[in-house]
């Protein structure tokens, strides 16, 4: 996502386009791997050492509200980021606490159409989101 792109969602969401909320919301993006407030924090402060803490929290905060970014919870209840809003769903190594996105429309078809046969009494559903947990294999080479 470019500059203008960030800028634009802030703006389509309601909110002020700050430098703060820009280099944040990219290094988000551009670290692509669901990265903690910590690893958030490391790399933007290696261009911009003035944001401070209180500040990337309260930036995350804001942007998880408006709905730019989601949380992603571990099961080591590690709080985690991602800026991909497209339906997708996590696969979560619980050996190296990596996180990667996984797609699969048949899946995403199948649990829908579960659901809306069976239901859950008293219970609306907006949105279903798997965690995949296991370990990443290493490739065979």
């Amino acid at each position: 996502m470019k500059i203008t792109e960030i800028r634009n969602e802030l703006i389509d969401k309601g909110l002020k386009v700050t430098p703060q909320r820009v280099v944040i919301l990219e290094a988000i993006i551009i670290l692509n791997n669901h990265p903690t407030a910590e690893n958030i924090i490391d790399y933007i402060r290696k261009k911009h050492p003035n944001i401070a803490t209180a500040t990337v929290y309260k930036v995350i905060d804001a942007l998880v509200v408006n709905e730019i970014i989601n949380k992603v919870k571990t099961d080591k209840d590690i709080m985690r980021y991602d800026a991909v809003m497209e339906n997708h769903h996590h696969l979560y190594c619980c050996d190296s606490d990596r996180i990667e996105d996984y797609r699969d429309e048949e899946l995403d078809e199948m649990i829908s159409e579960y659901f809306k046969r069976k239901g859950i009494v008293n219970f609306k559903i907006e949105d279903i989101k798997l965690q995949i947990i296991g370990r990443f294999l290493k490739e065979n080479k």
